[in-house]
């Protein structure tokens, strides 16, 4: 019998719209120190560990997951003091942002973002096949009213991002800036808190059925549970509902809505290690400050930096050979030789200033 020819030659285009995008990626190279992708310092306590592990010995493996994640999103519920049917939970909060688009983006709509932010909510809109308009910040990052106004009059977008506080600049929206999108756009506005733990202020409180405003959180900082991938939003209900129909059926497996219940009961070790984060953020943007570099305000668990007298890239790179890794931003629009540095343990903070100090002092002499 002759074997059917496997044919070499055919390569399989994917849409037109993403041939020119490139995918969501961050450096991963071996240092001692790593410090790029504002992750929790430290793991979670020892106590959820053993809790989580003596539930999961106890899964039904051969079932499926509750699909509307009861128990968890009763527990969120509970913290924020408000309806269960208001929290929507997805693997990590790309697929909450990823859901929204889905069912309120998608071609012939249009979603707004303020550059610099986060790289991802334009990316997911593009995937989805939406129109991305983006809107400038000022030269300190900060949200000029005139261009909110500029943006929603010009493209009426049907989502708007807002990332506060903001990744990668740090800076924390004021309430006027949300409560003008809240005024003005007719669309949904979204505003991404995964570092709302650091800052002085939250949306939640905006968050009412009479808006179309959601909040958007995460497990992976504070909460330590970046592995887990476990994310969230706020919303109205009715808003809540329509996202079930483009979610995928039982999309949040068992052990993640084990693990994201079950850490709710360490709040008390969260806002202490929120408060050791904050205080250690004010040390290394204080010691920046002596070493002839623009330091950013930051309200997150990071901040961003821009020597004065060196070459960004070069000065990544200077940290690398010093076995310490942050992220490079200096080829990114509007970042021109930025750099942002997770807030680590003090060890790696110490660790990270010796070297900034090292490769500045090596640079400049």
């Amino acid at each position: 019998m002759r074997s059917p020819s496997i044919r070499c030659d055919v390569v399989i285009q994917v849409r037109d719209d993403l041939r020119a995008m490139d995918g969501y990626h961050s450096a991963q190279v071996d240092v001692d120190v790593r410090l790029n992708t504002n992750e929790s310092p430290v793991p979670p306590p020892d106590g959820f560990r053993d809790a989580v592990a003596a539930e999961v010995s106890r899964v039904e493996w051969h079932r499926y997951p509750d699909r509307a994640a009861t128990a968890l999103r009763a527990a969120i519920a509970e913290m924020h003091d408000v309806d269960p049917a208001q929290i929507f939970v997805a693997n990590g909060s790309n697929e909450v942002l990823q859901t929204i688009l889905l069912a309120y983006a998608g071609p012939g709509r249009t979603v707004a973002t303020f550059e610099p932010t986060y790289q991802m909510h334009a990316q997911i809109a593009r995937v989805t096949g939406a129109t991305v308009v983006e809107g400038e910040r000022a030269a300190d990052f900060s949200l000029d009213p005139d261009e909110v106004d500029r943006i929603i009059d010009a493209h009426d977008p049907h989502v708007v991002f807002l990332t506060s506080p903001n990744n990668p600049t740090g800076l924390v929206e004021p309430p006027e800036r949300v409560q003008q999108l809240l005024d003005r756009a007719t669309g949904l506005v979204v505003v991404d808190e995964a570092y709302a733990q650091f800052a002085d202020w939250s949306a939640l409180d905006l968050v009412s059925e009479e808006r179309p405003l959601v909040v958007t959180r995460t497990f992976s900082k504070t909460w330590s549970m970046a592995g887990a991938r476990l994310g969230y939003l706020i919303g109205p209900t009715w808003l809540v509902s329509e996202l079930e129909k483009v979610v995928l059926p039982y999309h949040l497996d068992a052990v993640k809505q084990i693990a994201g219940r079950l850490a709710l009961r360490y709040i008390g070790d969260m806002n202490e290690r929120v408060q050791q984060l904050v205080a250690e953020r004010s040390r290394i943007s204080d010691a920046m400050g002596a070493m002839a570099i623009d330091v950013f305000p930051s309200g997150a668990n990071f901040v961003l930096f821009r020597p004065q007298a060196a070459d960004g890239k070069t000065v990544w790179q200077g940290l690398v050979d010093r076995s310490v890794l942050v992220r490079d931003c200096s080829s990114w629009p509007r970042l021109a030789n930025c750099l942002r540095v997770t807030v680590g343990t003090p060890a790696e903070n110490d660790a990270f200033l010796t070297a900034l100090d090292a490769t500045l002092s090596t640079l400049t002499d």
